[in-house]
């Protein structure tokens, strides 16, 4: 029986810059293969075919995709034997700490025909330098419309019922846990669930939430506790020894977007923009914020040009990463022109090789 494949979102672009939680999969992996190379497309498919190997002999694996091109693959982890195999290069840079022992490291950078390159450095150098002046502009408009949507949020908190919110809290760690305490300690896992990219907001919920018997779709406005409901559910489900996986997207990496039960078979999740569902399968469900949220004509009017100005700025992100995108893809596909095939086929075989 073939192993399940699950996917993540690699690396974030937010209002506080490229964020990513590759550090605690390393921490927690057995053993970590560092990939070094120059941008390229090359990688990703070496990762796909090494994902492959393992599904095929029945292992779960997580697939971690690539935030300016969610089609490429940046990692892949092997669940049960805890196996990492990153491109540590791009889109951030990763180095090993433990040399010799659960890290190794295979490097690419001989793979290239030096002439090739050197026919097409300009080029390179080139798009190199205009991408990264791209991907700063989005980084700014993202941390503009971040400051922007921490004003939405503050003006919804002041009219929100906190009191049914905290009761709501009660009754769902009551319904979920009741007096259940398991005789094991809770692990706990981080994953990005999505991103902006160059064809705007997109998320992986559907891969993620696939096997859930229950999704708990959560409808609320900027600043309704989301977040909050989210965490303290999390929280409470560790101090039981339940297992959690916590998702964030987007904007805010300290906010919570999605957080699971895997022994319980329970997700709850943002559901609201930018990474909108409503119930389609059977076991969702919709936990209702809105209606906590007193109305209020002044504050109504105050949010309606706050929101406006919300969302041009995550249009301008979004123009500045298309050509972000654009740019990095024109030097991987150069980059990938100067391969030299049989040294590439070489090190694809060598890295499965010891597994």
């Amino acid at each position: 029986m073939y192993g399940s494949i699950t996917k993540y979102m690699g690396t974030a672009y937010t209002g506080l810059g490229i964020s990513h939680k590759y550090d605690e999969l390393i921490a927690s992996a057995d053993e970590t293969v560092f990939l070094k190379c120059p941008p390229t497309t090359a990688l990703s498919t070496i990762l796909n075919n090494t994902g492959m190997h393992f599904v095929k002999r029945g292992f779960d694996i997580d697939k971690f995709m690539n935030p300016a091109q969610p089609d490429i693959t940046d990692a892949v982890f092997i669940k049960e034997p805890n196996l990492l195999f990153i491109q540590a290069s791009h889109p951030v840079a990763l180095e090993p700490s433990d040399i010799g022992g659960r890290h190794r490291v295979v490097s690419f950078y001989d793979m290239y025909d030096e002439q090739k390159l050197r026919e097409h450095n300009g080029f390179i150098a080139k798009s190199l330098s205009e991408a990264e002046t791209a991907l700063e502009k989005s980084l700014s408009a993202l941390a503009e419309a971040k400051t922007i949507h921490d004003e939405w949020e503050s003006l919804n908190i002041k009219r929100m019922k906190w009191h049914e919110h905290e009761n709501l809290i009660k009754s769902l760690r009551e319904e979920l846990f009741g007096t259940i305490r398991l005789n094991k300690q809770s692990t706990i896992s981080h994953r990005l669930i999505g991103s902006l990219t160059s064809a705007g907001a997109c998320d992986f919920v559907p891969s993620i939430t696939s096997h859930v018997k229950r999704r708990m779709l959560i409808k609320g406005l900027p600043g309704t506790g989301k977040s909050t409901m989210m965490r303290a559910l999390g929280k409470e489900a560790e101090s039981r020894g339940f297992d959690v996986i916590y998702g964030w997207c987007g904007l805010d990496p300290a906010g919570i977007d999605l957080v699971l039960f895997p022994e319980l078979s329970i997700c709850f999740l943002d559901a609201t923009q930018p990474h909108e569902y409503d119930p389609e399968l059977k076991g969702d469900e919709v936990v209702d914020l809105v209606s906590m949220c007193e109305e209020n004509e002044e504050i109504e009017e105050q949010i309606i040009p706050i929101s406006n100005i919300y969302r041009e700025k995550i249009l301008d992100a979004t123009g500045y990463m298309q050509a972000y995108a654009q740019a990095e893809k024109g030097v991987k596909i150069t980059m990938d022109s100067a391969i030299k095939d049989i040294i590439f086929q070489e090190k694809s075989e060598k890295l499965i090789a010891p597994h």
